[in-house]
């Protein structure tokens, strides 16, 4: 049969766990569900916290409080205000900030070293003009989410080789590119076991008078992250909000050093307001900043009141998890994988118990014979993409024969309704159903 959004003839997963990924969805009498209104299929999530994949599942608790905010009316600054007081306490840093996603954080981030409390600058970005406006990177850390720090206006600046280097000559290389123009430094955290180690990076910005920005994004697991960064000496942390910390998906953190936080806020906030009755005109008296600056580049990035509470809530959950609990669950999850694909001819998998970032989650590496298997690991990925509900893996290695199934997000009953789409994908498979019922040909898979 044809499943709505899918490509014709695509098969339906069979089983309970199908049924209930197809069903799942909170629904009023008489309803169907929402995805299922809309034409578009579920997602059986073994590709870990992406936000191809949807990002991750919110706790009723915090859909629950989202609803209970979308219901009254709340100035966003005083709701900020009181989000910063939460994640302080729950990261160590002098204030917090709720953003739009990690993604966001960054260019916020880079924008309060760009321009500082001038609302001239805040309100020419990401034209800076004849201002400063370099960042320094590692050349090791440079990747395509780096393109948040060049969004806010700012010049990456590289320094460093492949990472090899001694420590002494890495900061060497680091100082060496310090000029006039250098107004912070980025550090991504996810690579954080090549190149300079954060401590000296920090330490050699600082020498300098130069902030640094870390993108921590994908950095929980362990908890103990959201402190470790400050810690060190960061001066502002982004963290995703709607991956571990299950958040809403367009949600993020900005942890650090309430100066540049309260530039954030005025470079993210609705400044539609008059100097005379500004809630915020303490600052003119105190001569924090001369006048209210127009609408920020990080306007179109806002963050509202549901998400934010939603954050929040997710935030104060996820303090209180059992980490070792989640990660038994995890491991468990990925040995069944593991054993469950094992048994499909042209498949070998092995469970590797700390990911390829360093995040302590469980996950199952999978290689594809193709010539025994009868379809190239790219090939796999298509077809997965063609069933209903649809499976979603790490698909980066997919062109050396390789794929990750990560556990996290990954539902009761779901393992097995894995291991049963690598099973219905094998061409092998797909010869021996239509060869069995040569007089109903089966639809493609």
């Amino acid at each position: 049969m044809t499943v709505p959004g899918a490509p014709a003839g695509a098969r339906r997963l069979r089983g309970a766990a199908a049924a209930t990924a197809r069903s799942s969805d909170t629904k009023a009498e008489g309803q169907a569900p929402v995805y299922a209104r809309l034409g578009v299929r579920r997602v059986v999530n073994a590709r870990g916290c992406a936000t191809l994949a949807g990002g991750t599942l919110m706790d009723p608790e915090v859909t629950t409080a989202m609803g209970e905010a979308a219901r009254s009316f709340v100035r966003i600054g005083d709701l900020e205000d009181a989000a910063s007081r939460i994640i302080a306490a729950a990261t160590g840093a002098e204030a917090g900030y709720v953003t739009s996603g990690a993604a966001a954080g960054v260019t916020l981030a880079t924008a309060a070293f760009l321009a500082g409390m001038d609302p001239d600058r805040m309100e020419l970005l990401p034209d800076t003009g004849h201002h400063p406006n370099e960042v320094l990177v590692q050349r090791v850390h440079r990747n395509p989410y780096d393109h948040m720090v060049r969004a806010a206006g700012a010049r990456l600046v590289e320094f460093g080789g492949d990472g090899s280097a001694t420590l002494a000559r890495m900061t060497a290389e680091m100082k060496a590119a310090i000029g006039p123009r250098t107004v912070g430094a980025f550090y991504h955290a996810q690579l954080e076991s090549v190149g300079l180690p954060l401590a000296d990076f920090v330490a050699t910005a600082h020498e300098h008078d130069l902030p640094v920005i870390v993108d921590a994004s994908v950095c929980l697991p362990p908890r103990s992250n959201l402190r470790r960064f400050t810690a060190t000496g960061a001066d502002l942390v982004a963290f995703s909000g709607g991956k571990s910390i299950r958040g809403p998906q367009a949600s993020g953190i900005l942890a650090g050093r309430a100066d540049l936080l309260l530039s954030v806020s005025l470079q993210h906030q609705d400044m539609d307001v008059q100097a005379s009755t500004w809630a915020r005109r303490p600052l003119l008296e105190a001569g924090v900043i001369r006048r209210p600056p127009g609408h920020g580049i990080g306007r179109p990035m806002k963050a509202g009141k549901e998400e934010i509470v939603g954050l929040l809530v997710a935030l104060e959950r996820y303090l209180a998890r059992d980490e070792a609990a989640d990660a038994a669950r995890w491991g468990r999850m990925a040995e069944e994988l593991a054993a469950g694909l094992a048994r499909i001819d042209g498949l070998s998998a092995a469970v590797e118990r700390i990911q390829p970032d360093r995040r302590p989650v469980a996950s199952t590496t999978v290689t594809v014979d193709a010539r025994t298997y009868g379809r190239s690991a790219v090939e796999l990925v298509r077809k997965l993409a063609d069933l209903d509900p649809l499976v979603m893996v790490a698909d980066g290695a997919a062109e050396f024969g390789r794929l990750r199934l990560d556990p996290e997000n990954l539902q009761d009953g779901e393992v097995d309704l894995v291991v049963e789409a690598f099973r219905l994908c094998s061409r092998r498979v797909a010869g021996r159903r239509s060869g069995r019922h040569a007089q109903r040909p089966a639809a493609p898979i």
